[in-house]
């Protein structure tokens, strides 16, 4: 064999040289993807990390079953057995309120001998964040 034949044998045909390229462009997206992926999780570490002081703080959670308005006189007239009428109809969820401000809907469940809530609706964290201001 000539050093011209094995030179040609040697060359990639164009094929080669398009699929060669596909390849390298989709390992250049992938990793790209990768490193996008990467970007967005240590960013979740370091907020994890920067409110992790935040997360002994106590916080005051009531459950709210209805309400109800009523007159002075009604309020001094209550004794035991004495019934309010609430505003929301029985099998309405029951609000969960975390220092104030709304969290949560659920359903009343019993947890042994107390009383507990399943939450069926939580608010999401962009609304929770508004409801700060």
């Amino acid at each position: 064999m000539s050093d011209e034949t094995i030179q040609e044998s040697a060359k990639p045909q164009p094929e080669e040289i398009k699929e060669l390229l596909d390849d390298e462009g989709m390992d250049t997206s992938s990793s790209t993807e990768e490193s996008e992926a990467a970007d967005i999780v240590t960013a979740q570490e370091q907020a994890a990390r920067g409110l992790e002081f935040l997360y002994d703080v106590p916080l005051q959670i009531s459950v709210e079953v209805g309400r109800s308005k009523i007159l002075l006189k009604d309020l001094l007239k209550m004794g035991e057995g004495y019934i309010i009428e609430l505003d929301k109809l029985a099998g309405d969820p029951l609000d969960l309120y975390v220092n104030e401000r709304l969290i949560a809907k659920g359903e009343a469940v019993m947890v042994g001998d107390k009383f507990g809530i399943r939450l069926t609706d939580v608010v999401s964290p962009v609304d929770r964040v508004e409801q700060l201001g």
